[in-house]
């Protein structure tokens, strides 16, 4: 059974960076992709990023630019680096193992997810 925990949220002003981190554990195979994910503040979960099969990384267009999804398989980690914050990605953070044929859906349980608050 795979369990994804992340960390590495916090408050940081607009124009800042931050890097989440996403740790795997359980039976995670290399192949598995891992996407990122956020819920505003009474909103849906919203896709952000996530990884592909050639090493490259696919972006919501809210994020891209700003955002780079990066993964160590060897030590089943996948890291998001956040720069130039704006106060719209304060959210909730998650990851998971994204479904094959919907993006928005995740194939294992929901972690705690990661807060990250932009003031401005």
């Amino acid at each position: 059974q795979v369990q994804l925990v992340e960390s590495g949220g916090g408050l940081v002003q607009a124009g800042g960076s931050l890097t989440l981190t996403c740790k795997a554990s359980g039976n995670i195979v290399s192949d598995n992709a891992i996407a990122w994910y956020r819920q505003l503040p009474e909103k849906q979960r919203e896709f952000v990023a996530r990884s592909a099969r050639d090493g490259s990384a696919l972006y919501a267009d809210s994020v891209r630019r700003r955002f780079t999804l990066s993964r160590d398989s060897a030590k089943k980690v996948v890291s998001l680096q956040m720069s130039n914050l704006k106060p719209e990605d304060t959210a909730v953070y998650y990851c998971n193992i994204p479904s094959p044929t919907n993006w928005n859906h995740g194939l294992v349980s929901w972690g705690q997810g990661t807060q990250v608050t932009v003031s401005s």
